[in-house]
């Protein structure tokens, strides 16, 4: 049973089956956000999770990037300050097939997408329609067999 059902702006009716929601810099102990930190979270987090099994594509929606003004701060060692949202989130996402050749009965098309909020003040479903709300789901989803 899902957690959630959206329709898409495109129409296509997709099914959140897992979420997972993490605070963005939990468990940094010692310096501070910065555009280095940011690539390098950014870049892990659009990769394919390994599995044992199958591992769905995954698409990472680019997160806004905030400074500080830099003009106010000394030099800092690790260059300057930049953080991203508080919360990132990871939705896995099922529906129906792409590729209309494929049998309905043995293909669905999945896809995992990660996303960065500030908080968690509005409702689940809501804020994971809105982080989706665009996507181009033939595009980025990939069909696989059951």
């Amino acid at each position: 049973m899902p957690l959630a059902k959206i329709t898409l702006a495109s129409g296509r009716l997709i099914a959140l089956d897992d979420l997972r929601i993490s605070t963005t810099y939990g468990g940094l102990l010692e310096g501070y956000p910065n555009p280095g930190m940011n690539d390098r979270l950014l870049a892990h987090l659009a990769k394919r999770r390994e599995s044992p099994y199958q591992t769905s594509p995954v698409h990472l929606i680019d997160p806004p990037r905030r400074r500080r003004d830099e003009s106010s701060t000394r030099r800092m060692p690790f260059g300057p300050f930049e953080e991203l949202p508080a919360l990132y989130c990871r939705g896995s996402f099922t529906s129906d097939r792409i590729d209309e050749t494929l049998e309905k009965v043995l293909h669905r098309s999945w896809l995992e997408v990660v996303w960065f909020q500030d908080d968690l003040t509005v409702p689940v479903a809501d804020f994971v329609t809105a982080a989706v709300a665009d996507l181009p789901w033939n595009t980025l989803a990939e069909d696989h067999e059951l």
